[in-house]
């Protein structure tokens, strides 16, 4: 939200009062305290009939300190929380007549006691800053207030905010915030962390995370769950802002430098992802949105997958595996699935994994809906005439209160009988579609619940799903999210249309998540609206088989590859098979995205923070720290990428290419710019049928570019997430020496060396 109109003229519609001087500072247990009246204090009298904000900065975790300005002491917001980790260390505060000084691990935060002022400092240089008119406290629209009897005596009302603005550096740029398909680098944006249901294309999003990253070195994660208001270099381009209702704002500073190391500690702080099932890296297929189904067309789909030769590991049945008008009743349609036990078996029998898809949303005029309604498991309406109820969707449909421990296990015991007929797991869409004119169980506050819903509902499920398919079969295929979701993989992008520039968007929606501590990411492959044309198709399959989770999905049309031409199935098979043989690699990478929060795709920004040319890359990126992927977005099968630093070799080709320049090449269908990084050892599984089998044994190990005196190594994990081994190569001059921690049985080597006369040892 913009407050001023232009940098010297504050809007006519706020009332803005600024921190002005740190007048007193104190040290408190965790870190210090600083009272800054709102104006400079030259006397005594000054003190009268005047706002103050109090800051509190703490130790919050490694080079994490977490800042708490408010104006009213008293207040109680009643919004929901984040469930956070902090891991305060060990700290120091100085405190003299002109500044304070609180220091946690590498980071300072200096406050200027004269000029009001705080800095985020690290080795005696200011990373960022807020300073002059940068910490406020706002009244929009304030009423009329008088002195004099009457209904406006003493009133002074109007909506209450909080505001901090952080110093921008020259070149500096900002991203995450969620999954948003506006530009990566959000500088110039104004963005509002408020979930909805809002397609790809635009900057409306499913899942906003009201944290960012910089290139230079450190992350804000803002601590409400209620929409948070940035003004990204937009409102003062010298700044970041962020504005909350209310009369508290609390964020949390975390210094890397690297994005790795600022990653790693936010998902310590919100939570990291659980490793999701070898089995769900395989494709997904699903039966699309609003076609006509039932087991003989499904069995059609998978029959034609398998005698087409394309390994096919999860089927997905959509919203009608339910009646018309009854969603969510979760209950089969029996005129189109009689015997849902039986056919469940059977595609069990052939090796797949089966997904159903929900939401918390349940339509009048069954009875799962009146028992929800009799035992009190929906929102409330506000002005207390009985249940919340909506026609948008679906009609007349309520929405379930996870703020009540009993409607949790109403509507999970409900699934749990799902499972039990043979699903494994659950498309959980939706969570965006939550009103705030409701009363929640809990007396949460309505609007901060409209984010943090999302939270509730899929932990709901995924805990479920634990507890009934075992920790290490959970997955979800969620679409709504916000800070802490990651823990619940997998998320998919949401409703892309069929197009070369809703692809694009698509990704720059996944390399935002990323920056947001996401870890596991999927699309659905040519997009959901309209039909894809065969060229599009293929691309697309490209892109989606090289994201960590791949699904064929879409609205009004089936999306087996036979339908668009037959070259579409041999592209599908190629990629999949492709795909299956690198799942000791990229589970390996999903292991680390477990254990530590490093997302497996990654923008080029995250992997090669110091590369200027990466700043501002968006269409390509990195599959684990590897293997770089740059889609094809065009009906000419034309790509332009770039290669930082250093010797690439083309996956599929062993092509050679140096790097530190861009490149534009032409591609068929069955290639795309993949490249591996030099001094990178992959180990790669020779099984192209499957995603889930023995990592351990039978594996190629492949060298690449690997430069004298470098060492390079490569985790072997197994199908559980397990570390066994680990292979590293080390060079010494012509020769290449290659060990393991363990013995492996089946194991190859593969040299791939622009260099002649280099050995293995």
């Amino acid at each position: 939200m913009k407050y001023t109109e232009g940098f010297w003229l504050t809007s006519e519609r706020a009332k803005i009062s600024y921190a002005s001087e740190a007048y007193e500072v104190e040290e408190i247990p965790g870190g210090m305290r600083v009272l800054a009246p709102t104006k400079k204090i030259n006397g005594r009298g000054d003190t009268l009939n005047l706002p103050v904000i109090t800051i509190e900065f703490k130790a919050a975790g490694h080079n994490m300190i977490g800042v708490r300005a408010w104006h009213y002491e008293a207040y109680e917001s009643g919004e929901a929380r984040y469930e956070l980790n902090e891991t305060p260390g060990g700290y120091t505060v100085s405190i003299n007549d002109d500044e304070a000084v609180m220091t946690t691990g590498d980071v300072s935060v200096v406050v200027d006691r004269n000029d009001f002022s705080y800095s985020f400092v690290v080795n005696g240089e200011t990373v960022t800053r807020c300073g002059f008119r940068n910490l406020s406290y706002i009244v929009m629209d304030r009423e009329h207030s008088s002195m004099l009897p009457g209904d406006d005596y003493m009133k002074a009302t109007g909506d209450d905010y909080m505001r901090c603005e952080l110093s921008l550096r020259p070149g500096e740029c900002v991203y995450g915030f969620g999954e948003r398909f506006t530009p990566f680098v959000k500088n110039g944006q104004s963005i509002e962390t408020w979930n909805e249901d809002g397609g790809t294309a635009s900057q409306v999003v499913y899942k906003s995370v009201p944290f960012y990253i910089t290139n230079k070195g450190y992350g804000i994660f803002v601590d409400h769950t209620d929409n948070v208001s940035y003004e990204i270099a937009s409102e003062k381009v010298e700044f970041a802002g962020f504005s909350v209702p209310g009369e508290e704002l609390r964020y949390y500073f975390i210094y890397g430098p690297k994005p790795q190391e600022i990653i790693r500690e936010y998902t310590s702080l919100t939570g990291r992802p659980a490793l999701p099932p070898a089995w769900s890296f395989g494709l997904w297929l699903s039966t699309s949105f609003t076609t006509n189904y039932d087991e003989e067309t499904t069995s059609s789909f998978i029959n034609g997958m398998s005698e087409r030769d394309i390994p096919l590991s999860v089927f997905h049945f959509d919203c009608f595996w339910m009646k018309e008008f009854h969603w969510c009743d979760l209950d089969w349609d029996k005129r189109v699935f009689p015997d849902v036990r039986g056919m469940l078996k059977r595609y069990h029998e052939r090796g797949l994994k089966i997904c159903c898809w929900i939401n918390p949303y349940v339509a009048q005029g069954n009875d799962f809906f009146r028992e929800g309604v009799k035992n009190g498991y929906f929102l409330m309406r506000a002005d207390g005439k009985g249940v919340k109820q909506v026609d948008e969707w679906q009609c007349g449909m309520a929405v379930i209160d996870f703020t009540n421990p009993e409607a949790v296990k109403w509507f999970t015991g409900k699934l749990k009988s799902i499972l039990d007929m043979g699903v494994d797991c659950f498309k959980t869409d939706f969570g965006e579609r939550i009103p705030v004119d409701v009363k929640y169980h809990n007396g949460a506050d309505p609007a901060s619940m409209h984010n943090y819903y999302t939270y509730l509902y899929n932990k709901a499920v995924f805990e479920l799903l634990k507890k009934e398919k075992g920790e290490s079969e959970a997955i979800l295929f969620a679409r709504s999210a916000t800070a802490g979701c990651q823990q619940f993989p997998v998320h998919w992008g949401g409703d892309c249309s069929a197009s070369f520039p809703s692809m694009a968007e698509t990704l720059r929606g996944g390399l935002s998540f990323a920056m947001s501590g996401f870890s596991f990411w999927s699309h659905d492959i040519s997009g959901f609206e309209y039909t894809a044309t065969p060229d599009l198709y293929k691309r697309w399959v490209a892109f989606g088989l090289m994201s960590t989770h791949s699904r064929l999905h879409g609205s009004t049309s089936y999306r087996v590859p036979w339908v668009f031409d037959d070259e579409s199935n041999d592209v599908v098979r190629f990629f999949v098979k492709l795909k299956c043989t690198l799942m000791p690699y990229i589970y390996s990478q999903a292991v680390l995205a477990h254990e530590e929060g490093i997302p497996v795709m990654r923008p080029m920004v995250f992997e090669y923070p110091d590369d200027p040319a990466c700043s501002y890359l968006d269409m390509q990126y990195m599959l684990g720290g590897s293997l770089l992927v740059a889609p094809v977005f065009n009906e000419k099968g034309v790509a332009d990428y770039y290669l930082p630093d250093g010797r690439w070799t083309h996956l599929l080709t062993d092509e050679k290419r140096e790097g530190g320049r861009f490149y534009r090449d032409t591609y068929d269908y069955f290639s795309l710019p993949l490249y591996v990084a030099p001094n990178t050892v992959i180990v790669r599984g020779n099984t192209d049928d499957r995603p889930d089998y023995d990592y351990t044994r039978d594996i190629t190990v492949h060298i690449y570019e690997l430069e004298d005196g470098q060492t390079a190594y490569a985790d072997i994990v197994d199908d559980k997430g397990v570390k066994v081994n680990r292979i590293t190569a080390s060079r010494n001059g012509s020769v290449i020496k290659v060990t393991a921690d363990k013995p492996v049985d089946g194991i190859g080597y593969k040299l791939h060396m622009a260099e002649e006369g280099i050995g293995i040892a």
